[in-house]
């Protein structure tokens, strides 16, 4: 049995390191210890397998083809968005548009959705925890319509205040927009709570769920969110694919965000066109089919595992990561939220980020340095920018000491 398959014993990561042959590498003469998942995860073999064998047998165009090989692909491709129906426990696989990544879900739900809904006056609802992704596609929005983007805070810890949402909702509130996970420090939202407070005013919900997806298991009917969005790169899976989710209703009612091939039923000179049946509608031009068996066999891989028993080793990890970083002389933890995803940022007294992640990374020791696309965030808790360990299922404890021990030469190198 796969060590962590469904069973409730603990999960331990020593047993599924070998499905991931990026980690057996050595760099600058260090075995990798490789915690920067929260930028993008590394992908077992059998993503690998997927995309390659895909590659070699069963490439070619989807849909409209009458051979076999395009039969065979579109089955494929298909299958994929049944799969991700699964993973989101979405209603109907027609709620399910492919897209190259969270960052294209959120442009799809603002161009589409937000220019039918938003104009001179309204408000856009964000929170001070966003990535850029969730934030600037609103802020050209409001540019654009005259309208106005209210920012929810977050207290010290990187927390909201669910006072401060029931405040800010208001008569000319067209969407809230906020992150399931924070990237930049971890903090796990109340999701469910957000979406009836919410509702209860008639708003509906994006939530960008691309830091959420490989660490939290996500059901769109139970959290009641109208928009979901998720990057296959951050949950074991290949770069440029992911997934929007949104109510058929609503995607029903929008339209088109890219016009071209395949999203159209019919095109007239005279008439000009019309548009293809969910979800085909916004899934202009060939799809990343590569990307979407990929990130088919991601989900796969993930099923075939405990995810309960991910989570609890995961954050056992990353409060073991917290405790040790906290005990090197100058150093400091950024954000600290009730509810945190395995993220642990944190600054070094006189030190920047960036020099933290170059000197760490000559030990073999892979983090993020910087302002994690998350700016205003960053501004908010009175630092420019941090050094970011992230974690994933495949995590040892060794991980953590070796960036630890990679510290210390940190502080030699500036005593």
């Amino acid at each position: 049995m796969i060590a962590g398959a469904s069973g409730g014993e603990p999960f331990l990561p020593e047993r599924v390191r070998g499905d991931f042959p990026a980690l057996a590498q050595v760099v600058h003469g260090h075995p990798l210890a490789y915690l920067d998942n929260a930028a993008t995860t590394q992908v077992p073999s059998a993503v690998i397998d997927a995309v390659a064998g895909f590659a070699r047998a069963d490439r070619a165009n989807v849909h409209r083809g009458v051979h076999a090989l395009s039969e065979r692909a579109t089955a494929a491709y298909e299958g994929a968005r049944a799969a991700a129906r699964g993973f989101l426990n979405a209603r109907e696989t027609k709620e399910i548009v492919f897209v190259r990544g969270a960052t294209e879900a959120i442009n799809l739900v603002a161009h589409s959705f937000g220019r039918a809904r938003v104009g001179a006056g309204d408000e856009v609802l964000v929170t001070a925890l966003e990535h850029h992704s969730n934030l600037v596609p609103w802020q050209m929005l409001c540019a654009e319509r005259g309208a106005r983007l209210r920012v929810l805070p977050v207290d010290a810890d990187g927390d909201l205040d669910l006072d401060d949402v029931d405040a800010a909702l208001g008569a000319r509130t067209r969407i809230l927009a906020v992150s399931h996970v924070a990237n930049a420090i971890g903090t796990v939202n109340p999701i469910r709570a957000l979406v009836e407070r919410a509702h209860a005013r008639g708003v509906p919900v994006l939530v960008d769920g691309a830091q959420a997806a490989a660490h939290v298991a996500i059901d769109v009917q139970a959290l009641g969110c109208d928009f979901y969005a998720l990057s296959g790169h951050k949950m074991y899976g290949p770069t440029g694919i992911g997934v929007l989710y949104g109510r058929a209703e609503l995607l029903d009612a929008m339209p088109p965000f890219l016009g071209g091939g395949e999203m159209v039923r019919a095109v007239s000179l005279a008439d000009g066109p019309s548009w293809a049946a969910l979800p085909h509608k916004f899934e202009a031009g060939t799809p990343n089919l590569e990307g979407a068996v990929g990130l088919a066999a991601a989900i796969g891989y993930l099923g075939a595992l405990d995810r309960a028993a991910i989570a609890t080793h995961e954050r056992a990890l990353a409060e073991y990561a917290a405790a040790r970083i906290a005990a090197v002389p100058g150093a400091r933890l950024i954000g600290r939220a009730r509810d945190r995803a395995p993220i642990v940022s944190f600054v070094m007294d006189g030190i920047h980020a960036h020099d933290i992640g170059t000197i760490v990374d000559r030990h073999g020791v892979a983090i993020r340095a910087g302002h994690h696309c998350a700016q205003p965030l960053l501004e908010a808790l009175g630092v420019t920018a941090t050094a970011r360990a992230s974690i994933a299922l495949y995590n040892t404890r060794a991980d953590v000491d070796a960036l630890v021990a990679a510290l210390a030469e940190v502080r030699k190198v500036f005593a």
